[in-house]
């Protein structure tokens, strides 16, 4: 006898939290991502319709698929601390295309809030906003000669 669509959530899931640190709101979010990816792959079957056709990754709103301690791919669900351009090809993908598909600013990074928070202080802690107003000052005052 084949399983239900719940046993199959449950081992999908169980097997992720095997191999991944899962939260307990992250175990609930993959539970009920996976659930309701199975229901539609099976709708799918039954009507004959294409894979293909349905619309792919989470149902989560861009902004909120920046989170503290990760960042999900709007494309297929996962979840990182940083959306490498590596893994945004194998959706055939580039960041800009990324950024511009779900309408980030060009200049949002895509990455968990904690790590860039910690990149902006130990750029901080180097000096780098202060040697960068320097360097603008020095191109500025070059090219206005």
């Amino acid at each position: 006898m084949s399983k239900s669509l719940v046993e199959m959530t449950a081992d999908l899931v169980s097997a992720q939290i095997n191999t991944t640190e899962m939260s307990t709101e992250d175990i609930s979010q993959a539970l009920n991502n996976t659930f309701k990816t199975l229901k539609d792959l099976q709708s799918a079957e039954v009507s004959g319709q294409d894979i293909g056709e349905q619309q792919s990754g989470p149902d989560l709103e861009p902004a909120k698929s920046i989170q503290r301690n990760k960042i999900i791919c709007l494309e297929c669900g996962e979840a990182f601390k940083m959306l490498s351009p590596k893994h945004l090809r194998s959706h055939d993908l580039s960041l800009q295309e990324y950024r511009a598909k779900y309408g980030f600013k060009a200049r949002q990074p895509l990455c968990a809030k904690a790590l860039s928070e910690k990149r902006s202080k130990s750029g901080k802690k180097r000096g780098l906003p202060e040697n960068l107003r320097k360097s603008i000052a020095a191109r500025s005052g070059k090219k206005k000669k």
